[in-house]
């Protein structure tokens, strides 16, 4: 059936052929071509930025509250742990059920949890136990959401403006990483925790409806699945694993974000002990890294098909690494916060690139699953890591711990590096066995 391009008259052609800034804007962005695209990135990003505001906001609440390290890694940690048990869950609800349902319910889920919390906080009843509690359930629908927005991607993109797509989904992450610590430092500071839990609570109207304007264009209906949930689960593994780039990444990633990313959790502690700087203070700490990470965006947009993957990702992770020890040796704020750009830039550069890596590869029939191996790893094995930070700060201090995670992750790399060869070796045994 031809399409409505095709019926189009040249002169109609002619005339809707972007111009100018616009023309350079989808030359460089090809997803936002699509209307429902759009529609998504303007909704998520103002839900993430309210995200962002509640993250910086539990951590300033719990280290107000407690004035322990320990705890802000314990309460960091009870909203990341769900993602180590339910992501597999999520995953394949996502490829058992349409995309956008799951997507859908599970940010009500979540808007009606920032609603509630922020609630309880202007009532006068958040204390740790209940702050964990909810922390919990808000990882708990994280869980099921982040890989049901991973897949839900490969609907709204044709599939040759898939990696365009998954390099602006990591944008708008890295964007909100910008604004929303800002914001949540500023109304801390004017109207308290609760308001900005509050905040986030409505910044998810903005996503509810988009997604609820988005109209999916024509896709091939995927075969039923009539498997047993938990074998579902198991071939999604056994799938993952197999595959020697997925595999390698999957374990890359675990490293990372045990021993590196996790210092962000840590952050409330830097900017009350370090620095001596209060909530607005702490914000540009979280927006300076943001702030690299999205140029980070846009160093792995202008490299794509230019720089090979793997040097962006070693390349990416030692930046990370070199400017976070950096950042751990000076006490003067605004060294720390360029230190801080940098190391943004280096983890964005990595991570987009093996995002992009691992959706280019999978098959979509496995989308759902094998994304949420790979976000259960990067996200779900972090509380493991807040943990570990807040328990090693607590008793050889912030900086040392710090530094430590960093020449992990430098080694990380390096490892990577030396095994590249190898690496490749094996993924090109993979494909002539599976007839590619």
């Amino acid at each position: 059936m031809p399409t409505a391009a095709e019926n189009a008259s040249p002169e109609q052609s002619v005339t809707d052929q972007p111009s100018g800034l616009k023309a350079r804007l989808l030359e460089a962005f090809p997803a936002f071509a699509g209307r429902d695209f759009r529609l998504y990135f303007v909704g998520q990003i103002i839900s993430m930025i309210g995200t962002w505001i509640e993250i910086v906001a539990q951590g300033w609440l719990v280290f107000e509250i407690t004035g322990s390290a320990f705890w802000v890694g314990v309460a960091a940690a009870a909203s990341m742990v769900p993602t180590l048990f339910l992501s597999l869950f999520g995953g394949m609800l996502v490829d058992r059920y349409p995309r956008k349902a799951v997507l859908l319910w599970s940010q009500v889920f979540l808007m009606l949890l920032a609603f509630a919390f922020g609630a309880i906080i202007l009532a006068g009843l958040a204390t740790i136990p209940v702050i964990l509690f909810l922390a919990f359930l808000i990882g708990c629908g994280t869980a099921v959401a982040t890989p049901a927005i991973q897949a839900f991607i490969s609907e709204i993109v044709e599939r040759k403006h898939l990696a365009s797509a998954v390099a602006l989904n990591s944008s708008i992450f890295n964007a909100s990483r910008v604004i929303g610590p800002v914001l949540a430092g500023l109304m801390i500071t004017w109207i308290g925790t609760g308001g900005a839990y509050l905040a986030n609570g409505a910044s998810f109207i903005a996503v509810i409806a988009a997604l609820l304007a988005i109209k999916l264009r024509d896709v091939a209906p995927r075969p039923k699945n009539t498997e047993h949930p938990i074998q579902s689960i198991r071939d999604g593994i056994a799938y993952a694993w197999r595959h020697p780039l997925i595999r390698t990444i999957v374990i890359f990633v675990a490293v990372v974000s045990i021993f590196g990313w996790s210092f962000m959790a840590m952050l409330p502690v830097v900017a009350k002990r370090i620095f001596g700087i209060g909530a607005d203070g702490m914000g540009y700490l979280y927006s300076a890294f943001g702030f690299g990470s999205l140029c980070g965006t846009v160093v792995v947009s202008a490299s794509s098909g230019r720089v090979h993957s793997g040097k962006l990702v070693v390349g990416g992770i030692l930046t990370f690494a070199s400017g976070l020890l950096a950042f751990t040796f000076t006490t003067v704020l605004p060294v720390a916060l360029s230190f801080l750009f940098i190391s943004g830039l280096g983890m964005l550069t990595a991570f987009a690139t093996m995002t992009g890596t691992v959706q280019r590869l999978v098959e979509d029939r496995f989308r759902g699953r094998v994304m949420s191996i790979y976000l259960m790893v990067l996200l779900g094995l972090m509380p493991f890591g807040n943990l570990m930070m807040g328990f090693v700060s607590e008793h050889l201090g912030t900086a040392l711990t710090l530094r430590g995670g960093a020449l992990i992750s430098m080694l990380a790399a390096i490892v990577l590096f030396m095994k590249r060869k190898e690496i490749l070796r094996a993924w090109e045994q993979y494909k002539a066995s599976i007839g590619t």
